[in-house]
């Protein structure tokens, strides 16, 4: 069996959120979603959760970060750097903050960090692996 991811995301405006995941080319699952949670599925393995915050507290009673905290940096690999920076870009156009931290540019790995509309951290990043130095290994 392979495994899958499902990041869960506190949103405070559930389209809004949908609209921006769908233009950094996420689609939708509408089977697990409705007017409380949306599914926004990115690959087979990877899956992302919206869920409003009434629908949040279902799961926890632990505190929605402030949208300027860092609760957790989420790594997504891109097939090569125009792609992450396509990825920020689509994030700036699309109601989120690009590039929050410095691009990080160290030749074999390239990332950009981005912010979605409740502040969740996102980081396109490139590597290869085949150039990774060895000092490095």
């Amino acid at each position: 069996m392979s495994r899958k991811i499902f990041v869960n995301l506190p949103v405070a405006d559930l389209e809004k959120s949908m609209a921006f995941y769908t233009a950094l080319g996420f689609t939708n699952n509408p089977h697990f979603t409705d007017q409380t949670a949306a599914c926004m599925v990115l690959s087979e393995a990877i899956h992302v959760m919206l869920l409003t915050h009434a629908k949040w507290r279902v799961f926890t009673d632990r505190p929605i970060p402030a949208p300027d905290s860092s609760e957790v940096m989420l790594a997504i690999s891109c097939e090569n750097r125009a792609a992450v920076d396509a990825m920020n870009e689509a994030a700036t156009a699309n109601g989120g903050i690009g590039d929050i931290n410095a691009p990080q540019d160290h030749g074999f790995m390239y990332s950009r960090a981005l912010a979605d509309p409740d502040g969740h951290v996102w980081e396109p990043f490139w590597m290869d692996l085949a150039a990774i130095p060895q000092d490095a290994q």
